[in-house]
């Protein structure tokens, strides 16, 4: 089989990691498509062996991009289109249709309650979204929490699928060589209690919380892997509480043979040096970090995770759900390090979130979508100008507005994550 990925950007985020993971299991010939901004994983894939090209999207509403990517499109000649993030779901269904490819997939990794994408959901978003996804074969859930909110949103259930995102958990496994040596690069005691955090810096993870409870704890130390625009300002807010010697911005995460390139720590060795792993982000659509982190037999305090959430307790002990605020984090951190839990035994929710087992449900549901496409009748295709109205064939009262009308709190497009 023959897919074409087409994704919003390639910058550091999880959809992104995903999509590197997937490429190297799926029995598949694939090739990746990026509206904007390649980002450091668009070099990472094509070290791999899979083909990126990118389209330099100018803005959310650039519709010389449907021209240009149905004309790739239809040089491709794929057997399937696979679309990931917003922007590239909403013309990447549009462009599939015009260059008359009707099996069209799509994953949405990143619909929370509120956001999509980091981004306020508007009914003009809610709209776009449901217009174009009636162009394609089927939508992916990464998870029942989000299968449920694509329902709400008027999604039928019959094309939603859920694929859980996953993991190669192997590669978290606790390393007691590693700890010893990242905790002596960073100058830790070697009995300091340490907290740890991941992702991108960004106001909806929201760190600021994470960061205010640690200056409330003397003598903890935080790590706080990853790189973004509030950067500057967790660092600020580190040194006027009069703790800037004990929270330690790593910078974005390395390691050669993981899923995000870079020049700090990477992850399965940050995991190993900490003792407990906080994920603060209140609307998560998955919750991979937390998913590591338990991979990595840590104890984890979580804002919101599906991937724990939507599975029976037994399954991931080890985790706990916290109140948003300073205080309730400061107090869960307060009693876990005055029982010193240690490590724990990888809990069975982590074996469920294997990568390879990821690979093979997105594969039956390519499957049936390529097969269904072949028992319909040819798509239509579209045809689009340059600019102005959209392409001819469109749903009834079909327009193409801005998918994300109000600027985002960093200040950049929906391909931030």
């Amino acid at each position: 089989m023959k897919v074409l990925h087409v994704i919003t950007g390639l910058e550091v985020g999880g959809a992104a990691q995903q999509l590197r993971l997937l490429l190297r299991r799926l029995p598949a010939h694939c090739e990746v498509v990026t509206l904007t901004r390649p980002g450091p994983l668009a070099e990472a894939i094509e070290a791999d062996g899979t083909r990126v090209t990118h389209l330099d999207m100018t803005g959310n509403r650039d519709l010389s991009v449907l021209r240009r990517l149905a004309g790739l499109i239809r040089a491709a000649d794929p057997d399937l289109v696979h679309t990931h993030l917003y922007r590239a779901c909403v013309y990447g269904r549009i462009a599939a249709r015009m260059a008359g490819v009707r099996a069209v997939v799509a994953t949405e990794h990143s619909l929370g309650d509120a956001v999509i994408e980091g981004r306020r959901l508007t009914r003009g978003v809610r709209t776009l979204y449901r217009a174009t996804e009636r162009l394609g074969s089927a939508t992916v859930a990464v998870s029942d929490t989000v299968a449920a909110r694509l329902r709400r949103w008027g999604v039928p259930a019959r094309r939603i699928h859920v694929v859980p995102n996953g993991i190669e958990a192997h590669r978290f496994a606790y390393d007691p060589a590693a700890r010893a040596a990242l905790r002596a690069r960073l100058g830790l005691p070697h009995d300091a209690f340490v907290v740890g955090g991941a992702g991108r810096l960004v106001p909806g993870k929201r760190f600021d919380v994470l960061v205010r409870a640690i200056t409330q704890l003397p003598g903890v130390h935080l790590l706080l892997a990853g790189d973004g625009p509030e950067r500057e300002l967790l660092r600020r807010m580190a040194g006027q509480f009069g703790s800037g010697d004990r929270i330690h911005l790593l910078g974005a995460y390395g390691g050669a043979d993981g899923p995000v390139p870079g020049d700090g720590p990477d992850i399965p060795r940050m995991l190993s040096a900490i003792d407990v792993f906080v994920s603060p982000s209140p609307d998560q659509a998955f919750g991979l970090a937390t998913l590591e982190a338990l991979a990595s037999g840590l104890h984890v305090l979580y804002g919101s995770c599906p991937a724990v959430d939507d599975l029976p307790d037994d399954q991931a002990p080890g985790a706990h759900r916290f109140g948003h605020g300073v205080h309730e984090l400061a107090t869960a951190l307060r009693e876990l390090r005055r029982t010193e839990p240690g490590r724990l035994p990888v809990p069975p929710v982590v074996r469920r979130y294997d990568i390879d087992r990821s690979a093979q449900q997105l594969m039956a549901v390519y499957e049936q979508a390529r097969d269904a496409a072949r028992r319909a009748r040819p798509a239509a295709k579209l045809t689009a100008p340059p600019v102005g109205p959209p392409p001819q064939g469109l749903p009834p009262g079909f327009t193409l507005p801005d998918p994300s009308p109000a600027p985002a709190p960093d200040g950049h497009s929906l391909s931030k994550r």
